[in-house]
C-alpha cells in the first residue's frame, strides 16, 4: 500500500517538473512474473524507472539502506520501502545465494522484479559488465526478461550530485522480452550464465545507446578513484 501512496504523490510532480518519456511499456506483461533487467546510471533511476508501469516493481537493495539510525536512517528506510526495495545482504558467498533465493521468491509470487545486473551505478555513464545473478534468476524462474534502459538520468543527476538538474528530460525504454528457453535446465553451467548475461547487457547497450566496457563497474569505479587520488598527489608535488 505504501508503494502506491508514494507513487500517487510523486508521479504527478515528476511528470510536471521533468516531463519524462517512455518507449515500449507495452512490452511488459500485465500479469505474471517478470524480470526487468536495467542499466544503472543514477539515483534518479529509482524515481523514473517504474514511473510508467501500472504494476509494482520490487527491487533488491543492500541491507544498509534499512539499518541506519536517527532521522537519516528513518528517511532512508521510508524511501526505499516506498519505492519497493527488499533488503538483502550483498557481502558475497552465502549472502549472494540468499539474494538469489529472495529474488526467486518475489518472482514465484507473480511479481515484477527489477534488477541492475551491473551491481552498482555507473560512475561515468558507460555500461559495464553484468553479473550472472540475473541469468540464474531468469533460468531458474523461467520468467520473461525485459531489458529496461534508463536514458538521460546520468546527465540529470550523476553520482555525487545531491539534486537533479532541470531542463533534462529523462526517459526509459522497455525492450521486447528476451527468450532464454533454449538454456532451461542449464542454470549450473557458468558458460551458459555468462552467455545469458552478456545477451542481456548487449540488449541494454542497443536500447540505451551507451558505450559498453567489458569490466565490472565496481572495479572500474575503484580504479578511477585510485587514479584520481594519484593525480591529486602528483599535483601537490
Amino acid at each position: 500500500m505504501f508503494y502506491w501512496v508514494v507513487k500517487a504523490i510523486l508521479a504527478p510532480l515528476l511528470r510536471l517538473i521533468f516531463r519524462p518519456w517512455e518507449e515500449g511499456v507495452e512490452n511488459v506483461p500485465k500479469e505474471g512474473p517478470v524480470i526487468l533487467a536495467g542499466n544503472h546510471l543514477s539515483f534518479a533511476d529509482h524515481f523514473f524507472g517504474a514511473l510508467f508501469l501500472p504494476r509494482k516493481v520490487i527491487s533488491l537493495g543492500k541491507a544498509e539502506y534499512f539499518t541506519g539510525r536517527g532521522l537519516k536512517g528513518m528517511l532512508s528506510r521510508a524511501f526505499f520501502s516506498g519505492v519497493g526495495t527488499v533488503p538483502i545482504d550483498r557481502s558475497g558467498g552465502k549472502a549472494s545465494e540468499a539474494a538469489i533465493r529472495t529474488g526467486l521468491r518475489v518472482l514465484s509470487e507473480g511479481n515484477v522484479l527489477g534488477i541492475y545486473p551491473e551491481g552498482t551505478r555507473s560512475h561515468d555513464g558507460r555500461l559495464y559488465k553484468g553479473k550472472t545473478g540475473v541469468a540464474r534468476l531468469a533460468l531458474e524462474s523461467r520468467a520473461p526478461v525485459i531489458p529496461w534502459a534508463m536514458v538521460g538520468t546520468f546527465e540529470m543527476m550523476p553520482p555525487g550530485r545531491p539534486l537533479p538538474r532541470l531542463g533534462i528530460r529523462p526517459g526509459v525504454r522497455f525492450g521486447k522480452p528476451l527468450d532464454f528457453s533454449r538454456y532451461y535446465g542449464m542454470e549450473e553451467d557458468r558458460l551458459v550464465l555468462r552467455a545469458v548475461t552478456d545477451e542481456i547487457m548487449y540488449a541494454l547497450m542497443e536500447l540505451g545507446g551507451q558505450e559498453y566496457v567489458d569490466k565490472y563497474a565496481a572495479s572500474a569505479k575503484a580504479e578511477a578513484a585510485q587514479a584520481a587520488k594519484e593525480a591529486k598527489k602528483a599535483g601537490r608535488r
